[in-house]
């Protein structure tokens, strides 16, 4: 890390090792931030943005449950929603069986009975 400050001290005083003054220095500099650019491209177009999107889609489809949606939990459970409180819902599993899960534990809506 050292080395490559130095170098870049080196390339801004003019004394980089290249003989065509400042333009060398900046074609220098460009050529070495040019790959962490790319890079931190890479990261946003295949690592952040996909997830985004899975968030909001993940988001949206836990807003849109509602009372007598089938959904399963993460845990493998699959219940009819009976009741929805702010972050705990109630499921019925079977007659006379309902169970409290919270809201962030359901994996998939698949709809109404």
């Amino acid at each position: 890390m050292i080395n490559f400050m130095n170098m870049l001290l080196a390339q801004q005083q003019g004394g980089g090792g290249s003989s065509g003054g400042d333009k060398g220095g900046m074609g220098n500099l460009f050529s070495l931030i040019l790959p962490f650019v790319i890079l931190i491209a890479v990261f946003y177009f295949f690592i952040i943005l996909p997830q985004s999107r899975e968030k909001k889609k993940r988001q949206k489809m836990l807003e849109a449950m509602k009372k007598g949606d089938t959904v399963t939990t993460s845990g493998g459970v699959i219940g009819v929603i009976q009741r929805i409180d702010d972050d705990v819902v109630t499921l019925k599993v079977s007659e006379g069986m309902n169970i409290r899960v919270e809201k962030w534990a359901v994996s998939k809506v698949h709809g109404g009975q």
